[in-house]
């Protein structure tokens, strides 16, 4: 395998919601994220990051209407959301859905021996069987517990039914667990700042930053700046009106931080019909809601 086959490459990627193929939210992504990287992708409200998120994974609510996305010597866009799974590809969700009667422990577990099948499901391993490649509950329990305790999280919390009842904080610190278990080698994190108070926030950034690695390429998608001080981007892009406009370093995010998005679409020739004040870049609530909608994806 190549330098390149390890990088996942984004070429002209083009997405529309499958209900209004006509309606292309994004226009043509380039975009490279390679083994160790931390690239972050910041935007306006509406801009097409969560479909970016969205598209990557498989979502069927979306359609690629064109362009190309490789991975490991693969075309990314022909495998099945868990086949990419299978690959080493990992999404957080923004709002994930809560699935009542079923216990996190058994959620992980199924997933994790899933993923041991490989992305060809050879006849070799038997997820169900801890002699031919299934994980042992005794190992199971034993690596939950030091993935619990990264993310200070108390262990009865395995055996709670996946969201049900979970605050805004406790919601993405299982998206977080989930990463730690599956050791994805491409992680997608859509906005697993929002709806989080400062220590939450905090508690979920060391842990996304405890499982960096040189193995690991992340892609970033925030709406805050804050985040961005806990988790070092080596790459900021900002993502307009369905394309990436603009790509920097840390000092792009400082400057996010200053003068907001509106100077840097007037520069990239995009049209700006609402004043600065409304394209200034949220540093993020200081509390969490308790409670909050979980607004359709469709054009974020």
């Amino acid at each position: 395998m190549t330098d390149t086959d390890q990088r996942l490459v984004i070429s002209g990627l083009r997405v529309a919601p499958i209900a209004a193929p006509q309606h292309e939210i994004l226009q043509g992504i380039d975009l490279s994220v390679g083994p160790g990287e931390v690239h972050a992708i910041m935007g306006p409200n509406g801009s097409g990051k969560t479909t970016l998120a969205y598209a990557l994974m498989g979502h069927p609510a979306y359609v690629v209407t064109g362009g190309q996305v490789t991975w490991k010597g693969r075309d990314v866009l022909r495998l099945s959301p868990d086949k990419r799974s299978r690959l080493g590809m990992f999404l957080a969700f923004q709002y994930p859905t809560a699935v009542p009667g079923l216990s996190v422990a058994s959620f992980i577990r199924s997933a994790l021996n899933a993923k041991l099948q490989g992305v060809d499901k050879t006849g070799d391993v038997d997820p169900t069987d801890p002699m031919r490649g299934g994980v042992s509950m005794v190992d199971f329990r034993k690596r939950i517990r030091e993935k619990l305790a990264l993310l200070r999280m108390d262990e009865t919390f395995a055996s709670r039914y996946v969201n049900e009842g979970f605050s805004g904080g406790e919601k993405k610190r299982l998206e977080m667990l989930q990463m730690a278990m599956l050791a994805p080698e491409l992680a997608i994190l859509d906005e697993t700042d929002s709806g989080l108070d400062i220590d939450a926030l905090r508690i979920v950034a060391e842990g996304v930053n405890a499982m960096l690695n040189p193995s690991l390429g992340v892609l970033l998608i925030t709406h805050y700046q804050r985040l961005l001080n806990y988790i070092k981007p080596d790459v900021v892009h900002v993502l307009a009106q369905g394309r990436i406009v603009k790509t920097g370093g840390k000092d792009l995010a400082l400057r996010l931080e200053e003068e907001g998005y509106g100077p840097i679409l007037r520069e990239a020739g995009l049209e700006v019909n609402v004043s600065d004040e409304a394209l200034v870049v949220p540093q993020g609530p200081d509390l969490e809601p308790a409670e909050r909608a979980e607004p359709a994806p469709v054009g974020r």
